[in-house]
């Protein structure tokens, strides 16, 4: 199953082309996030779905089912699901591990292997999160010269006040 989705974190409030005017949702994931981007295309590959070749795009990917190939997802976000299972090199902007995926993960922000995932293959990412119950086999390489974000510049910030 390949399906392709607009998630919508900010509700368009302009009239949809003479179709009438848009309904405000009561509550707003924006208001709580105003940095967040207003939406987001996702393109999901269904757990029934073997794919044997490259992967290339410029929108977000989500994977449940099997992929043997190169994944090249510049700017992106790769999530591979529960039922996911990657023999890939990767390359991405953001990936989240929920599966399996051998092979290595090249991410310009950050990759996440959550509990139950496991990865084998090296990693070379500017943050990394394994989480307890993951597994990891390979080596990591942490890039420098990346920005670091709001919580790092207050953390350092905190460690520099406690040292005065």
């Amino acid at each position: 199953m390949w399906t392709k989705q607009t998630v919508s974190e900010a509700p368009d409030l302009s009239p949809a082309q003479g179709k009438g005017p848009a309904v405000a949702p009561s509550t707003s994931i924006a208001t709580a996030r105003p940095s967040t981007p207003t939406a987001r295309n996702l393109a999901c590959l269904g757990a029934d779905l073997k794919i044997k070749g490259q992967i290339t795009g410029g929108e977000d990917l989500q994977i449940d089912g099997h992929v043997d190939g190169p994944i090249s997802l510049e700017g992106q976000r790769l999530t591979v699901g529960r039922t996911g299972r990657l023999n890939s090199e990767v390359t991405a902007r953001e990936v989240i591990v929920y599966g399996t995926v051998t092979g290595n993960l090249l991410a310009q922000e950050r990759v996440e292997i959550k509990k139950d995932a496991s990865v084998i293959g090296d990693i070379k990412t500017a943050r990394l999160s394994i989480e307890d119950g993951a597994h990891f086999k390979g080596h990591i390489e942490i890039e420098r010269g990346k920005l670091p974000s709001v919580a790092d510049a207050e953390l350092v910030g905190a460690i520099a006040g406690e040292a005065n």
